[in-house]
Parts: structure tokens; sequence; C-alpha cells
């Protein structure tokens, strides 16, 4: 695949990544998040409809002052007609500082409250509805999407309601001067409205694009800086930058295209309002001359400057129109995206009447079958019958993609079930209300993510009302607090994004007490002591039964030695249960098991072997070895090869 065809390739993905339908009733949707701030839309046009009568208001003032106090030479008239002006000028001023005051308020809150409005439709996403947008989609709809909306917004209560006032009235009062002269305007909408629709439908789609390639270009930009350590580790800072260039280089082509074809609307606004200068000019000068000046007769030249200039807030309105029009076009599609989310249902809701309480931390997974997408032809998970009596310790192993992550992301309804029912504490977890489930059900999942701030505000995720000792009890628990201590500012140290100022199995132990500061009814694991060494591994399970002996532990290791105390073990492969039962059981009943079990054992005991051949044994060391670490050691040496093995136990 080419570079231009990968580009290419991720475009369509970003377009694609969200198939609602159209979203319906657009205007209505965003209007409820104006919320607090109806009133200032409200306020906005009021002023702007008193600012545009003034103004439409003043050319007719000037006329009589021309007419009867210049040209007829009244001192009181030009005096009268001069503080009318005057006045007029003044509240005009100030309606349009006002009627600016009010919009900006309305439409940046507005804007405030889309992206809140957005943000937190997300919050409530189950992870069924996430995986439909991609993470750079969100950002832009959030961004991007809502300025366009901003900047249209603030000038549809201004301009869109000041233009046709200004278009309307001022053909009016120049209507009652000159019927003929005023018939000229009525020929420019035609000839403006049939360009401007032409210029809309073409340039529509390509704005269309160009957003669905700004998904595409903080997808990547997203991608590098979260594995800017191995861009730099593979020396690929060249290949990530053309990568960046090209889309960035196709969203400069769609602007640039767009941008050509809404140019064409300023020739058109141009040929319209000189035009029809120029024949107004004509026709006044013409019925200037034929009737002497005298109004009784035709136009005066008061009247002649009034008609131009309402010529020119008739032009200029149209000319603000056209800008609104520009601005709408471009804004309809952010428009539709932003609708698009909060529009979104998510697939895991709160029951009518929830439960609010989960009485312990018993699961029973009722033949149970699970699928991402309801169109996936084969399930994730298939017939899942499962018992878990509350306080038990399960361990789950099994091969990369044997869905054990989707068994356990089921169970705080991180998804739901497809068929069957599943139940925590006797009810179905359906039936729970949500944050009371997940507030029992503690997860640490296998990216352990904490985030930018102190050690002790990433644990009080847990339990935000946590003292001081009890956030040091739980790390104690977790084996964190020795390296803890050895920071400075021990549990006031700052934590860069990501965690990424700790090491590995800092940070899985950092998150494992998080969790237990939840002191939830059910623990799950899910590969989250992997880059934690065996003994401080041993030590976090051993934590685990003595202080939180009712609490139900599920734990998915790839080390055999991480699960084999459980009271259960769970083998599973292409989402099912391949078998199950204590340590000893599995190695006499299951062979996959037997085969991972021994595959590790083989290989710590080779290493051993290494380790200690290479320093002299000790002269008062032991000949032979105890009976029971003989059997063991003579089942390992006459093991069978593993056909196959688990890379390194289960994903």
């Amino acid at each position: 695949m080419t570079d231009a065809t990968a580009t290419e390739a991720a475009i369509e993905k970003s377009r694609k990544a969200v198939e609602p339908a159209r979203p319906k009733h657009i205007i209505r949707t965003l209007g409820k998040s104006l919320r607090e701030y109806r009133k200032h839309s409200l306020l906005a046009p009021a002023f702007v409809i008193v600012e545009s009568v003034l103004e439409i208001v003043i050319p007719t003032v000037m006329a009589s002052l021309i007419d009867q106090g210049i040209t007829g030479g009244s001192m009181p008239a030009i005096i009268k007609f001069g503080l009318i002006l005057l006045g007029c000028s003044l509240v005009s001023l100030a309606c349009g500082f006002l009627a600016g005051k009010f919009a900006a308020i309305a439409a940046a809150g507005f804007a405030k409250n889309l992206r809140h409005d957005q943000f937190e439709k997300v919050q409530g996403f189950s992870f069924t509805n996430i995986d439909r947008f991609s993470t750079g989609s969100i950002i832009t709809r959030l961004t991007t999407d809502v300025t366009n909306l901003q900047n249209a917004y603030a000038m549809m209560i201004r301009m869109g309601v000041r233009a046709p006032i200004m278009v309307v009235v001022a053909w009016i009062f120049s209507f009652r001067i000159s019927p003929s002269i005023s018939m000229v305007f009525l020929a420019c909408i035609p000839i403006l409205g049939l360009g401007l629709c032409g210029l809309a439908v073409l340039v529509h789609p390509v704005f269309e694009r160009v957003f669905h390639t700004y998904d595409a270009l903080n997808n990547v930009v997203d991608e590098n800086l979260q594995g800017i350590r191995v861009v730099k580790s593979y020396n690929r800072e060249s290949y990530e930058i053309n990568k960046f260039d090209r889309i960035s280089k196709r969203i400069f082509k769609d602007f640039t295209k767009a941008e050509r074809i809404m140019s064409f609307n300023m020739p058109l606004m141009m040929f319209c309002i000189y035009g029809s200068m120029i024949l107004i000019s004509w026709m006044g000068a013409t019925q200037i001359v034929a009737s002497g000046n005298n109004a009784a007769l035709g136009l005066t030249t008061g009247d002649l400057t009034a008609l131009v200039t309402y010529a020119m807030q008739i032009l200029m309105a149209m000319m603000m129109l056209s800008m609104i029009f520009v601005m709408v076009i471009i804004s309809q599609a952010s428009a539709e995206r932003i609708c698009q989310v909060l529009q979104e249902q998510s697939t895991v809701t709160d029951p009518d009447q929830p439960v609010m309480e989960v009485t312990d931390g018993s699961i029973d997974f009722d033949h149970v079958t699970f699928r991402y997408s309801d169109s996936s032809e084969k399930p994730v998970l298939d017939d899942i019958d499962l018992n878990i009596p509350s306080g038990a310790t399960i361990g789950i192993v099994g091969g990369t993609g044997s869905a054990k992550s989707s068994l356990v992301q089921l169970i705080p309804r991180l998804y739901d079930v497809s068929s069957g029912s599943l139940r925590v504490g006797g009810r179905d977890v359906r039936n729970y209300d949500l944050e009371v489930l997940r507030d029992q059900v503690a997860m640490v999942l296998q990216k352990n993510v904490l985030f930018s701030g102190t050690i002790a505000e990433n644990l009080r995720w847990g339990n935000p009302n946590a003292t001081d000792e009890e956030l040091r009890h739980a790390c104690q628990l977790a084996q964190a607090d020795g390296f803890i201590q050895e920071f400075p500012d021990k549990y006031d140290t700052y934590i860069e994004q990501g965690g990424t100022n700790v090491s590995g199995g800092q940070r899985q132990r950092l998150c494992i007490a998080r969790a237990l500061l939840k002191k939830p009814k059910i623990l799950i694991l899910d590969d989250s002591t992997s880059a934690v060494d065996t003994k401080t591994d041993k030590l976090i399970r051993e934590a685990f039964h003595n202080e939180i002996p009712d609490t139900t532990k599920i734990i998915i290791a790839q080390r055999v030695s991480s699960v084999q105390e459980s009271d259960m073990i769970l083998v599973m492969d292409g989402g099912r249960i391949m078998a199950r039962g204590t340590h000893d059981e599995l190695l006499l009943t299951c062979e996959e098991y037997r085969s991972i079990y021994e595959s590790q054992t083989k290989n710590q005991g080779q290493s051993e072997e290494e380790a200690t051949a290479s320093e002299p044994a000790p002269a008062s060391a032991p000949t032979e070895l105890p009976e029971q670490e003989q059997t063991l050691a003579h089942e390992v040496q006459n093991a069978p090869t593993a056909d196959h093995t688990a890379e390194g136990g289960a994903r």
C-alpha cells in the first residue's frame, strides 16, 4: 500500500467510524444547549432591531434636512433635523454596543454548553457507543465543530436579524420615495438567490469531507503522542511527519477548493451592488432633471441622496446575508456532526426502578452470549455458564484473543450481554443503578492509566474522601508504599500525564491501590501484575487473602503462579470456557493448562539453574534435595514438551 493510499484509507476509516442516520431536528437539538443564555439570545436581536430601524430612519431625516434646511435656507430646520440626527445616531450606537455584547455572551455561552453537553454525553456512553466514534472525531466535534457553530450563531443573532430588517424596511422607505427606482432592488434578489444556492450545493460536500479529514488528522496526532517513545526508539520521526503532512495537505486542498468556489460570492455581490447604483443614479438624475428639483413633480436632490443611502443599506444587507449564508454552509456539517453525538443513545442505561444496593459479590453467568456488534456472525463469548460465590478467588488464563477481558467487562456493564443473563448479588446487572453497581466493582485494566496530578489525587479516584492513613494502607496492600516513600514529595509527588514518570510496575501497583480504596465487593485484575516481579505479585495476593477475604477476586494473568492458589481457575479459548477447576485438578485434566504450566516452570527452572551454575556451590551445601523438591524436579525434568504455548500464559 502506497503512502497516498494509506492516507485515503485513514480518511475513509474516519468517515465510516460513525454511520448513524442523518440527525433529525437539528435546530431543536442544538437549541437545548442555550439554557441560561436564552435571555441574551433574545436581547441581542432586540437591540439589533432598534439599531436597524434607527439607521433606516436616519436617511429620511437627512433628506428632510437637505430639502427643508439647506436647500430651503431654514436655519431652524437645520437645527431641528440636526438634533434628531444626533439623537438617532447616539441611540443607534448604544443599541449596537449592547447588541454586540449580548450576542458575544450568547454565542460563547452556547458554545460552552455544547462542549459540556457533548462531553457529558460521551461520559454516559457504553463501550459500544465509544467504539463507534474515534478519539480524533470526538476531539474535532468538541473543538473545531463547536467553534464553527459559535461563529455562525453570533453572526445569525446579529447580522441574521439586521440584514432582513434592513432589506425590507429600507425597501419600503425607498418605495415611498420612488416606486419605479425601488424595483431595481427586487431585480437583484433572484440573481443573488440562484447564485448562492448554486454555491451551497457545490461547497457543502467539500466541507463535510474536510471535517472527516480533520478527524483523521487528530487521530494521527493522538496516536503519535501516545506512542512517542516507540516512534523515537524506532527512529520513525520522518515517517510520522510525512504521514501528518499528507493529511494536512489534503485539508489544504479541500479548503482551497471550497474557498475557490465561495470566492464567486463576492463578484456576484459587487455586480449587483454597482449595477444597482448605476441604474439608480441614471434613473434618479433623469427624474430630477425632468422635475427641475421640484418635489411635487418628481425627485429632489434630498430624495436621490436618501435613495442612494437606502441602496447602499439594502445591498450591504444583502452582502451580510451572503456572508451568513457562507457561514451556515460551513457550520451545517458541524451541526450535523455535533447532533450525531447529542442524539446518540447509550446502549447501557439505568432501568426505570433501579436496585440501589449490591448485597454481595456473587456472580452468575447464565448461558451468556456476547457480540460487540449485532451484525457480527461469530460471538465473542459463546454460552458462558459460570457461578462464582461471594468472596471466592477466580483465576482466568487463556491464549490471546480468548475473550478473557470481554468476560470481565460485562460485570460492571461496560458492555451488555447479547443473550442470557448476568447476575451480581443475585440480581441481573441490568436491574441495578449503574453508579451503584460500578461503585461495588473495582477494575484494574490491562492498560493502567494514571492522570496528571499527585499520587494522592490519583489514588482518591477510588475514594474521594479517603484519609491519608487509608491511602497509605491501600498502598501497603498493593506493595506501593515502599517506592512512594522513596520519592522526595512522597504522596504529593506529581504524576505526569499517563504516568510516564513512573515505571510500568509502579503504575500497576498504584492502580491496584486505587481500586482497593473503593472497598468493592468485586475486584477484577485484568493482567494487572504483568510488570511486577513474582515476589511482589505473591505479596499482593497474600494481602488480598488476608485483608479482603469477603471480596470476590477475579485475576486474569499470564503467569500460572499468579492464579494457581485460586479457588477455581478458568481456561478460556475462542470465547468459551474449555476447562475449570483447581490448579491440581487442571494439571490432571486439561492438557492446555498443563502445557502452559510446564513451559513456564521449565523456563523458570532453567533460568535458576543457569544462575546457580555460574557460582561454586558452598562447601556446606547439601548434596540431596528434600523428598518433596526431588519429586517436583523429577516431574519437571520428565514433562513432555508442550506442543504450543499461549504466549506466556494469557492476554
